[in-house]
């Protein structure tokens, strides 16, 4: 740990030293939830730099708190020009559950991926509304700038369920389109998403 502590003290810009890749985490945008029907972050718009300017990007989510119960939350996104939210997903997707009553499932979920989909990727399912429920993950963006290879990501979300259970929820797949993708939208599959935030951060290579 010696030099990693030293190294963040006074540090106010959003500027983070990376313990294990080696490079300079940067705070890009801030959404907070309150009543949204989405969370949007496109390239050039309120601030937010999605493009050649970093090599990974990372979203993290905490505490996102919806309006309906056994919501879904799912993410799509656009192509350089293009709308809609629809672009091409290939997706694998696997869950560890835990109830407050200590049973336990592992599941890779069929129903969850996607194959060649323009549909909304689910990152979280079966999230409750209760006061006391929320989820909180990450999603990660690699290389959405190339336009030589598909842009892979990948998604490790923690979710308190509607029945009580701990749910590790994880998702990964690519965009199947070597156009840079610049814009990502989260959506809930109803309501709206009514407490939280999602923190947009850009990671240097050097």
């Amino acid at each position: 740990m010696t030099g990693i502590v030293s190294q963040n003290v006074g540090r106010t810009s959003g500027l983070i030293k990376a313990v294990s890749a080696g490079g300079i985490w940067t705070l890009i945008k801030t959404l907070t939830a309150s009543g949204d029907s989405d969370l949007s972050f496109v390239d050039g718009t309120s601030d937010v730099v999605l493009d050649s300017t970093y090599p990974i990007y990372l979203f993290k989510i905490v505490g996102i708190h919806p309006s309906a119960n056994d919501l879904k939350i799912g993410f799509q996104a656009n192509a350089a020009d293009e709308s809609g939210y629809n672009e091409t997903i290939t997706s694998t997707v696997w869950l560890a559950y835990h109830g407050e009553d200590d049973q336990t499932t592992i599941t890779y979920s069929t129903s969850r991926d996607e194959a060649q989909s323009t549909d909304f990727q689910d990152i979280i399912d079966d999230l409750g509304y209760d006061n006391d429920q929320s989820a909180s993950g990450e999603l990660w963006l690699f290389g959405p700038s190339s336009t030589t290879f598909l842009t892979h990501w990948m998604s490790n979300m923690q979710i308190h369920n509607s029945s009580d259970y701990s749910v590790n929820f994880r998702t990964a797949g690519y965009f199947n389109t070597t156009a840079a993708i610049d814009e990502i939208q989260f959506k809930p599959e109803s309501g709206t998403l009514d407490a939280g935030k999602i923190k947009l951060y850009g990671l240097s290579d050097s």
